[in-house]
């Protein structure tokens, strides 16, 4: 419609044009005639008329023509942007299967620059086994059988490894003979879900397996295959034959007792709907004799569609008739254990590991054996015996003691949790614990004692503070790491602020540690940084703070410091680094460092402004020859400018 009306606007100027010349070669031709005043008035008057329409109509097919021209560079520039911008590959195909043009998401995915990517073809990056596949389709498109493809492969990426991906697409023809152009490809990324997908099915079948062992039916719901099959287990715990009951998803359903079947049936939807987790219900099943058996039923969603509806999913049944008949008799007997059945209700919803139990004058009655382990105190000799004298917890951190006495008469329901306690044995032994104390009330509101839970912490703790010190300390060399450096530095600045303090700091850069690495390989280089790490701890004081930043940078705070010292303290590193006598595989190293120095007071300005000034002295002293120390001014460096080196090394 764009390219038709700028035609006919065309062929209309041509007209008009032509009918106004034709006129005004009539007016002046009119003597020849002899046409009278009147007559050539009228030519004149129609040739105007028509030159003037042409005119127009020139101007709006030119106007036309302009506002063709932006809309195109308009649209060319929103499909440049959607697919440099995409997430996924996009990717425009010639007919022989040459990238002609590529995104940055679909080189990324495979490892290439775009560069790389737009020299191959789509053969040479596709997976051996799916290339008939991109054959067959590019066939269809050419032969015009297919406008459009959607399928999955496998690519190669860069380093040969395969990749799982989607592919929808379409061909470009040409508008008015229909000829196939380019193809134009959206590449997804699905090689995390193929693989969760076969963990999936391998886990599908060792958990089948194992239920089977063990006596248990499993059913398997698969809507793609328009119902649910159960295991041999399952039919003949209910009396029937294998595959007798496969079929309709919704006839487990009608088999589950009246009474039962609206609780059920409302799990189920509310799993169904994904409202929780797992289904778990337990119910009477109608056995093919006609008796009714209770089960217990477990099962969950392992799939669904994108707008959240179930796919598949799969559970177990377990007969449980002999255990709720148990049940049933524990309800009895319940029932004339009135008292008893409270404290024996808050004794098993508080066992954790160790339990000890007190009446309410705080003398123990019960003892399980691994409260004997952890107080080291038998269960024989403690019952009777005040609280006191087996069990004793104080405060991790404060040291005191956790008292343990009745509540008051607003609070005894309250759990009291602490998760810092430490249980001290009669041998002055420790052992950190996490420990819940509750109180027993009976059925007349009465305090009866109380119940400890007690659990061994101390591997949980120690671990909690390894997980702290790792995440304050390097790795390799066991200093302070940047995030907690930086911390200190932040710390050590707003303290100078406050208290007018001044402290140095010292950047510490290697000189040719590349040389060791490039001969000795990363491990020569992490031996070497250790040696250097301990190299300038062994020469700074005990309240000096070292850090690693990283690669061979170090950094040093000199507590208390001022510059001249700081320049001696320099020194001394570099000495010690330089005397390191480091070899590798029997090949000698010769390494040193260059070191700068800023100050850390009040007006120095923010941490990275400090660690920049270091850093630009640090680049000086390289420049001046390595292996020596530059100082810092207090100012920001300006640019193009460079510290002093000091006399601290040659």
């Amino acid at each position: 419609m764009g390219l038709k009306a700028p035609l006919a606007s065309e062929r209309a100027v041509l007209v008009l044009m032509t009918a106004g010349i034709v006129a005004v070669a009539a007016s002046i031709l009119s003597p020849s005639f002899q046409l009278s005043a009147e007559a050539l008035r009228l030519c004149l008057q129609l040739s105007i008329a028509a030159i003037g329409a042409s005119l127009f109509l020139f101007a709006r097919f030119i106007r036309r023509i302009a506002d063709d021209h932006r809309q195109i560079a308009e649209s060319e520039q929103r499909f440049r942007r959607a697919m440099e911008d995409s997430a996924i590959g996009v990717a425009i195909v010639g007919l022989d299967g040459r990238i002609v043009q590529t995104n940055p998401a679909f080189a990324a995915m495979l490892g290439y620059s775009r560069a790389e990517i737009e020299t191959l073809t789509f053969f040479q990056i596709t997976h051996p086994d799916d290339q008939q596949l991109g054959r067959e389709t590019m066939v269809a498109l050419k032969e015009g059988k297919i406008d459009s493809f959607h399928f999955e492969k496998r690519y190669l990426k860069k380093d040969g490894t395969p990749v799982w991906a989607q592919l929808a697409g379409s061909v470009i023809r040409e508008e008015e003979t229909g000829r196939p152009l380019y193809l134009v490809s959206q590449i997804e990324d699905i090689d995390a879900r193929k693989q969760a997908e076969a963990r999936i099915a391998e886990a599908e079948t060792r958990w089948n397996f194992a239920l089977t062992s063990a006596g248990q039916g499993v059913w398997s719901l698969d809507m793609r295959k328009g119902g649910t099959t159960y295991s041999e287990t399952w039919v003949r715990m209910l009396g029937y034959d294998d595959g007798e009951l496969d079929g309709d998803p919704d006839r487990w359903l009608t088999m589950i007792h009246p009474d039962d079947r609206e609780r059920v049936a409302e799990a189920d939807r509310a799993h169904l709907a994904d409202e929780t987790a797992f289904f778990e219900a337990e119910f009477r099943m109608r056995h093919k004799d006609g008796h009714w058996v209770w089960i217990l039923d477990r099962g969950k969603a392992i799939e669904r569609d994108g707008e959240g509806r179930l796919i598949r999913a799969i559970g177990s049944l377990t007969d449980i008739t002999e255990r709720k008949e148990a049940e049933e008799r524990l309800k009895v007997s319940a029932a004339m254990l009135a008292d008893e059945k409270e404290r024996l209700r808050v004794t098993l919803q508080s066992i954790g590991d160790a339990v000890i139990c007190t009446d309410a004058a705080n003398r123990i009655t019960f003892m399980n054996p691994v409260a004997e382990k952890l107080t080291g105190v038998a269960a024989g000799e403690a019952l009777g015996k005040a609280l006191g004298h087996v069990y004793r917890a104080v405060d991790e951190e404060t040291g005191q003691r956790i008292g343990l006495t009745r509540p008051s008469a607003g609070d005894r329901q309250h759990s009291d949790q602490n998760t810092r306690a430490v249980l001290v044995r009669r041998d002055d032994t420790r052992c950190s614990i996490r420990q819940v104390v509750s109180p027993i009330m009976n059925d007349r509101n009465e305090f009866c004692g109380l119940v400890i839970v007690f659990q061994d912490f101390t591997d949980a703790r120690a671990l909690q503070r390894q997980l702290a010190y790792a995440a304050a300390h390097d790795a390799l060399t066991g200093l302070a790491n940047r995030s907690s450096f930086m911390r200190t530095m932040e710390t050590l600045v707003d303290q100078c602020r406050l208290n007018g303090s001044e402290h140095q700091f010292m950047f510490v850069d290697l000189d040719h540690f590349k040389a060791v690495n490039d001969t000795g390989g990363h491990a020569a280089g992490d031996v070497l940084l250790k040696r250097v790490a301990d190299a300038i701890r062994n020469v700074l004081g005990p309240e000096d703070i070292v850090a690693r930043l990283g690669g061979d940078e170090f950094a040093v705070i000199l507590k208390a410091s001022a510059a001249a010292p700081a320049a001696i303290a320099a020194r001394s590193v570099i000495d010690a680094i330089r005397n390191l006598n480091f070899s590798w595989d029997g090949r000698p190293h010769s390494i040193g460092a260059s070191i700068g120095l800023a100050a850390i007071r009040a007006g120095c300005g923010e941490v990275d402004e400090i660690i920049a000034r270091a850093d630009a002295a640090c680049y000086a002293a390289k420049a001046a020859g390595r292996g020596c120390v530059s100082a810092a001014s207090d100012e920001a460096p300006k640019e193009g400018a460079t510290s002093l080196p000091l006399a601290a090394a040659s």
